[in-house]
């Protein structure tokens, strides 16, 4: 088993981030630095016409060497199968990994977005220097990623990880898994959305918040809502932090790693979701372990799922040739 070590720089690969609705994607050095990116709302029936335009956007006189791609969902690396994504049925049909191959020319790389987000932050962001992570993508699904000694823990089946799927409230809604309770269907983007939404319609003094004024508003509004003083916008991610605490708690009492490290589009909140996140996991885990976990925010922020899907899919292509 080799290292997921960094490539050469001047090896150039395009990264994709097929986790929102918007389509990401980033020609990246090895070094893991974004060289150029460029970004569009996704179209869920074209999606390999639209990747082969985007890649055929960044592609320069020098020409990119390999495409990762990195999508929610149950993903199989070795065989560019898509065994399970609720958003993207046209990822799950059979020949897609061939398709994006002949329609970019390049060597391409599928891979779950929560592992390529964990690898750019362990290759060139806040993951710098650690033996240990635990990756956390808080967007518009919940994702998780472990890599232990410079390696993506895959477990026995290649699909590990998926934090976004521990039960946080056994009397919960269901989630679009099958299951109930999950960490997603109370700390996803759209569900923190859709738990301001009832908490306005259900409490009389929530309607004081300016959130009441705009029907449509967005996980973004709550965060710059909260960022202006409005004490709902407030209470709304304190609570949120204490959703996702529980969960990250029970990951430091499972695995006592040494950094656990949170992105996506939920932490454009900064701090005032992570210290309550902080707060909640420090009051449920063992002391001995909690002391020896650092709880980060991702330096990469958005860009964590394209530099990290280009950076492996350099490996890969690397370790395939002559």
């Amino acid at each position: 088993m080799h290292t997921d070590g960094p490539v050469p720089t001047e090896k150039r690969t395009i990264g994709v981030d097929l986790s929102g609705p918007v389509l990401r994607a980033s020609l990246v050095a090895g070094d893991g630095t974004v060289l150029r990116s460029v970004e569009a709302p996704l179209e869920r029936d074209a999606l390999g016409a639209q990747i082969a335009r985007m890649a055929a956007e960044l592609n320069g006189e020098q020409r990119a060497s390999a495409l990762g791609v990195g999508l929610p969902g149950l993903v199989d690396p070795q065989s560019g199968r898509v065994y399970l994504s609720t958003d993207l049925a046209a990822a799950m049909r059979e020949g897609f990994h061939a398709e994006l191959e002949s329609a970019t020319g390049l060597p391409v790389l599928l891979e779950n977005d929560a592992n390529a987000a964990a690898y750019g932050e362990y290759v060139a962001g806040a993951g710098r220097g650690s033996r240990c992570i635990f990756y956390v993508l808080l967007g518009y699904g919940i994702g998780g990623a472990l890599i232990f000694d410079g390696h993506i823990w895959r477990g026995a089946s290649g699909f590990a990880g998926e934090f976004g799927h521990i039960t946080i409230d056994p009397d919960g809604i269901q989630c679009a898994c099958g299951n109930v309770g999950c960490l997603e269907t109370v700390a996803s983007a759209p569900n923190i959305v859709r738990r301001t939404h009832e908490r306005l319609f259900r409490d009389s003094t929530s309607s004081l918040s300016k959130l009441a004024i705009n029907r449509d508003f967005t996980v973004s509004d709550i965060t710059r809502e909260a960022r202006n003083g409005d004490d709902f916008a407030l209470l709304m991610l304190e609570r949120t932090g204490r959703y996702i605490g529980t969960a990250i708690a029970a990951i430091i009492n499972l695995l006592n790693v040494e950094r656990i490290i949170l992105g996506g589009i939920v932490m454009e909140a900064g701090e005032l979701l992570l210290d309550p996140i902080i707060r909640e996991a420090r009051r449920r885990s063992f002391q001995p372990c909690f002391e020896t976990t650092e709880i980060v925010a991702s330096r990469l922020g958005l860009e964590a799922v394209t530099v990290g899907a280009a950076l492996l899919a350099a490996r890969k292509n690397q370790t395939a040739e002559p």
